[in-house]
């Protein structure tokens, strides 16, 4: 048995993070992942008052953060035990992940240590893997092939984990992600950044009405019929901003009204989102249904995909909602399963970033 101590950082968007992993190998299989620290500093009120991550301020944040989120995660750990280091390259916000490569390429440099560069969509359904605890090869066999939907602000996608590093695309979202359809529905509401906790918020408000009373809301589900496994979240947005600007003032301040707008909105998103990985689950007879990313934390959303997964009698993963977020240890596991393939780059300097990186 052999324990592999290995470094991540992440700087995909506003969310500063380090960790230090442990994979435990015997006869070079993974057999457990875990991590032994990972912290995250967050932006969010920072970002609060544009609606949305700026990110030039993200990146200066970033700057700010990496050094202090390092002493953190590696304190009480001796660095010397390190075998390499990962970083997330993409997809993301250009300038925070060159922030994050310039902090790990430095130290890779200084410590004399390989540089892996980690994709932050493989990352989010990975991340399960340190969720379940369980070896490689369990994985594999209990839940691959696999329909996976990651589904967060920047992103909303489809794919086919046929294995760990072998994956197909079925489908995206062609203009807003569903966690930016979030924010932007919540920001016509009036209510506070980030939308999706807010909406969800709401939303659980108005479920827990008796009746579930209202004036009957009734917003489209975009793409819902198209047999493709695109999304579109666009026309949600603006069918929501024309709604709303047809109710008089006083209407527009109601809490009822809010609640129940907010349940449409979510139950809008969710009903897409269930209804495609559904179809797709059941084309690809999948074993399987996996969800990660920031908006798989929904607690409707978990609920819903969970009860299509028992329907289908296939399985349901979601990562514990510390690791839906974006954060190192996630990407820590991508980087050690890109360094297992021989992926780390020759000399830390040739890592780029790759702001439109796919699956």
């Amino acid at each position: 048995m052999e324990e592999i101590f290995f470094l991540a950082v992440e700087t995909s968007c506003d969310d500063t993070s380090i960790s230090i992993l442990k994979a435990t190998e015997v006869k070079g299989n993974l057999k457990k992942i875990e991590a032994v620290s990972n912290i995250v500093s967050s932006q969010t009120q920072l970002h609060a008052g544009y609606g949305g991550v700026y990110p030039l301020l993200a990146k200066r944040e970033h700057q700010k953060n990496l050094p202090l989120v390092f002493e953190q995660a590696v304190k009480k750990f001796a660095v010397s035990k390190i075998k390499f280091i990962g970083v997330t390259k993409g997809p993301g916000l250009d300038p925070c992940l060159w922030t994050g490569i310039n902090f790990a390429q430095n130290l890779a440099k200084k410590c004399n240590l390989p540089l892996v560069g980690a994709n932050h969509l493989e990352a989010h359904f990975l991340a399960n893997l340190l969720t379940l605890g369980i070896s490689a090869e369990k994985f594999k066999k209990d839940h691959l092939p696999a329909v996976c939907l990651v589904v967060s602000g920047g992103h909303t996608l489809l794919f086919l984990a046929k294995a760990i590093g072998e994956y197909e695309l079925l489908g995206e979202t062609q203009d807003d992600a569903a966690g930016e359809c979030f924010d932007k529905a919540a920001r016509i509401l009036g209510l506070d950044y980030p939308g999706g906790p807010e909406i969800a918020k709401y939303a659980e408000k108005f479920s827990k009405r008796i009746g579930n009373a209202g004036i009957g809301i009734k917003l489209p589900r975009p793409m819902i019929a198209q047999k493709n496994y695109n999304f579109s979240f666009s026309g949600l947005k603006t069918a929501v901003l024309y709604f709303h600007q047809k109710q008089t003032p006083e209407t527009q301040r109601l809490p009822e009204y809010l609640e129940e707008m907010s349940h449409e909105i979510q139950q809008s998103i969710v009903d897409v989102l269930v209804s495609k990985t559904r179809r797709a689950t059941e084309a690809f007879e999948a074993k399987s249904i996996i969800i990660g990313g920031g908006v798989s934390a929904n607690k409707m959303l978990r609920e819903k995909m969970e009860e299509a997964a028992d329907e289908l009698g296939v399985g349901f993963l979601a990562p514990s909602p510390d690791l839906s977020v974006d954060n190192a240890a996630m990407a820590g596991i991508a980087a050690y399963f890109a360094w297992k393939r021989g992926e780390a780059v020759a000399s830390p300097d040739d890592l780029q970033s790759e702001p439109n990186l796919g699956i």
